[in-house]
């Protein structure tokens, strides 16, 4: 064997071994490849308490908003499930660049939005329900609840949420001793109110534009949020899904 010859085998091997190593950011350009990418990440969360539905809503319109440049905190997504029973946890705190849950917990939903189980929803004002969908965390303040987060609904069904002073706030009714006192949690005026333990830590992380969602298989919801119905085609094209994976490039390709 000549050594130009050698030369090239050498040359062709270490390149094929620097795609081995690294390979590069395959395109996720149709919904069954997402389908594939979702399935792939909730894996990785090795954590059946949070509904699969609900994650993947919540991961699409994470993306959608992210690619419109519209989520200022990329780190988390935090996903409410209120299909689940008030007394099991529900509220679920995403780290989406190291794709594991870093906090769950209780949450409660509002007091005409049902008992135990959430299932009437509201967008209006002065209705005590809680609203459906996408939100957008805003500024911690101190208000009548103590620590409190604001949020600013997204969508039709949550477009008054900064109005109705929807906020995130912490609650004595949403613990294990009112729990075992009175056989479910307490409820809200229509906020997702958290237990202490831990609430100034969580609101920390997720404060300052990350993305909240929360979830219920109700279709008038489902069926009219731009945000659920949107492609993700087009989502899909950029290197790697920036700024978030932006620490390992590669991640979006292990599957």
């Amino acid at each position: 064997m000549n050594k130009n010859r050698l030369a090239v085998i050498i040359f062709i091997s270490l390149f094929l071994a620097s795609f081995r190593n690294h390979p590069t950011a395959i395109p996720f350009n149709t919904p069954m490849m997402f389908k594939e990418y979702a399935s792939h990440f909730y894996s990785q969360l090795h954590d059946q308490d949070l509904n699969i539905s609900a994650f993947e809503y919540g991961l699409k319109g994470f993306l959608k908003l992210q690619d419109e440049g519209k989520i200022n905190n990329n780190r988390f997504l935090t996903i409410i499930d209120m299909s689940v029973s008030a007394n099991e946890n529900r509220f679920f705190v995403i780290d989406v660049a190291d794709q594991k849950i870093v906090h769950k917990s209780k949450v409660a939903h509002g007091k005409n939005s049902g008992l135990e189980y959430a299932s009437k929803f509201s967008n209006q004002i002065s209705s005590n329900q809680t609203s459906l969908g996408f939100y957008k965390t805003g500024e911690l303040y101190n208000g009548k609840h103590g620590l409190s987060l604001r949020l600013d609904g997204l969508e039709a069904a949550n477009s008054n949420a900064r109005a109705r002073a929807v906020v995130i706030h912490s609650a004595d009714y949403v613990s294990e001793m009112f729990l075992k006192k009175n056989g479910r949690l307490g409820r809200s005026l229509g906020c997702p109110a958290l237990p202490s333990e831990g609430y100034q830590d969580i609101v920390s992380k997720i404060k300052e534009g990350s993305l909240l969602f929360i979830y219920h298989p109700t279709k008038s919801y489902l069926n009219s949020s731009k945000l659920i119905k949107s492609s993700i085609d087009a989502l899909t094209q950029r290197p790697a899904f920036r700024l978030v994976w932006s620490e390992n490039p590669y991640r979006t390709c292990d599957f």
